[in-house]
């Protein structure tokens, strides 16, 4: 069995006890090293092959996997934050498949809610936004065309972008042409780590403040109102409002 892990953002402690546990049994852990905290791995067992998959191949890596399989071995295969999200996990599962060999995904803690929690924000505030994009610049690996940054901003939803902050004055410039300029925006960089730091701005002067910070990569950027102080109280906790388990007060 191979088990697919969620590391979490960073922080050791925001790996789910179901991973934790997968991770300490592991006879083969490939762990993503360029990104995933080493502490995710320091109490696995004595014996266990530990591979670092910063410069293998897909090949190479489902050939260890492969290998533990017949040898009757545990493999755990550890990514970042949650594995769904720029994870890669897809054509891992889809070659195991290929071998007939069974799998589970264990989800972890996202990046862009450990980074949520860091600004102590809510990303879906009534009456400012009720949905969540994430995304990316295009780059060495394209987006599909209705996907680009100018036709996302026009929504105005709250945005998060991965993998983009080395380009972040690119960035601004062109989500500008959907948001207002002066659209609160935010950067967070390593999220939950200890090194963790937290730029402020808007959307005309936030790639200026990153580059004054020094910040070039493994940052989220943030856009949206809901970075804002304007917004409505949740229906939900509304004294005259009813639903399944409330009676509404009267007027």
């Amino acid at each position: 069995m191979i088990y697919f892990i969620g590391a979490g953002a960073g922080d050791p402690e925001l790996l789910t006890i179901k991973g934790k546990k997968k991770i300490d049994q592991a006879d083969v852990i490939i762990y993503t090293g360029s990104l995933v905290n080493p502490e995710v791995l320091q109490d696995a067992k004595l014996g266990c092959q530990i591979y670092d998959s910063a410069g293998m191949t897909l090949e190479e890596v489902i050939s260890v996997m492969k290998k533990a399989e017949q040898q009757g071995k545990m493999t755990v295969r550890i990514h970042t934050g949650d594995p769904s999200v720029y994870g890669a996990i897809r054509e891992q599962m889809d070659a195991l498949d290929q071998l007939g060999i069974t799998h589970e995904v264990i989800p972890g803690v996202s990046s862009f809610l450990a980074a949520a929690a860091a600004m102590q924000v809510e990303y879906t505030l009534p009456d400012v936004s009720q949905t969540i994009i994430l995304t990316r610049l295009e780059g060495r690996t394209p987006v599909p065309e209705l996907e680009k940054i100018e036709a996302l901003a026009k929504h105005q939803a709250t945005m998060i972008i991965f993998l983009s902050v080395g380009r972040i004055t690119e960035l601004c410039e062109r989500l500008c042409m959907g948001y207002p300029k002066n659209t609160p925006a935010a950067v967070v960089y390593k999220a939950s780590w200890p090194e963790q730091k937290i730029i402020r701005g808007t959307l005309d002067n936030i790639a200026e403040k990153t580059k004054q910070a020094g910040i070039d990569r493994t940052a989220l950027i943030m856009i949206g109102r809901f970075l804002g102080d304007d917004y409505a109280l949740s229906k939900l906790y509304d004294k005259h409002f009813t639903h399944g388990y409330r009676q509404g007060a009267a007027e």
